[in-house]
């Protein structure tokens, strides 16, 4: 008898175990299919958020976590801000660098994030949906004067933002594609021969 209840416990686990790997594939599955479509992504990360903000409005509580997650989401902008390997850090970083090449045999380094903006994207969307979960359990609910959690965060925002930008300008790299030139490739050479042929 005990043989049969062990036995068909090892088959629940294994059951378990194969539910568990199944649906982890298939979920590793559909976060690939995303990875190009990354307005897609962003804007369910909005939502989420807009859902988040929702419910922590609806009941004027949570405050504390609502602050650990902004405390969450400024690391990781810090980390998507910041090059992969820091010129603070290591000199010899300073002088291989982002840089235009200056002979036909040197190499152009473009600008490398510490934090790529998929894990970026994946981190601030888990983050949301750990927190909207909280929110469900009146354990994380402190009693905190939330105003002063407000301008605390703000306060930490503006130093840290100040001493990324007062290191972009010192090691000279812009971590954005805005203002950049862009190439539209055969594609756009294709359609200006086709529009200069019907002229």
């Amino acid at each position: 008898m005990d043989g049969g209840d062990s036995g068909a416990g090892g088959s629940a686990a294994a059951t378990a175990a194969k539910w568990r790997s199944d649906a982890s594939r298939a979920f590793q599955y559909y976060l690939d299919r995303s990875t190009p479509h990354a307005t897609g992504r962003w804007l369910g990360t909005l939502a989420a958020a807009a859902i988040y903000a929702l419910r922590v409005y609806l009941v004027q509580g949570f405050y504390i976590v609502t602050y650990g997650l902004g405390i969450y989401l400024l690391n990781l902008l810090i980390g998507f801000l910041s090059p992969m390997v820091d010129p603070e850090l290591d000199p010899s970083a300073a002088a291989d660098g982002p840089a235009l090449p200056m002979r036909g045999s040197d190499e152009f380094k473009p600008f490398i994030r510490r934090l790529p903006e998929f894990k970026f994207w994946y981190a601030i969307t888990k983050a949301f949906v750990v927190a909207f979960v909280m929110t469900f359990f009146s354990v994380f609910d402190v009693p905190v004067f939330w105003p002063i959690l407000l301008c605390y965060w703000i306060v930490l925002f503006v130093l840290t933002m100040k001493r990324q930008i007062v290191h972009m300008v010192k090691y000279k790299y812009v971590p954005f594609n805005i203002g950049k030139q862009k190439y539209g490739g055969k594609k756009s050479g294709a359609s200006a021969s086709s529009s200069s042929s019907k002229d």
